[in-house]
């Protein structure tokens, strides 16, 4: 190697500005510092309710499911089923609310 190619490369420095005045860090590529926004939009109040109904609501109404066999009879369940349904339907939508809210936050 000529001394005139190790004097045109630039030694990585520990960061790099990036286009939008923010910093790379050498190692990870990621940013060093990153902005939070300053209060929770309404995909995030929304999937804040579905948490609520999901661990306050729901196992409360798994706690009087003996006491409504007639209702869950008349939905055509046994109280067996009644046990995995009930959890089981909050826990879905919370995963797609997490699901969606997450990606709509990413394209934005």
């Amino acid at each position: 190697m000529s001394d005139s190619t190790t004097a045109t490369e630039e030694s990585p420095s520990a960061e790099q500005q990036r286009p939008d005045g923010g910093t790379i860090g050498e190692q990870t590529g990621r940013p060093n510092h990153v902005e939070t926004a300053e209060e929770i939009d309404w995909r995030g109040w929304l999937l804040v309710g579905a948490v609520v109904v999901s661990f306050f609501i729901i196992p409360v109404l798994v706690l009087f499911i003996p006491q409504m066999s007639g209702l869950i009879a008349s939905l055509g369940f046994s109280q067996r089923q009644a046990y995995l349904v009930f959890p089981m339907i909050p826990a879905i939508v919370l995963g797609l609310i997490s699901v969606w809210a997450a990606v709509s936050t990413q394209t934005n």
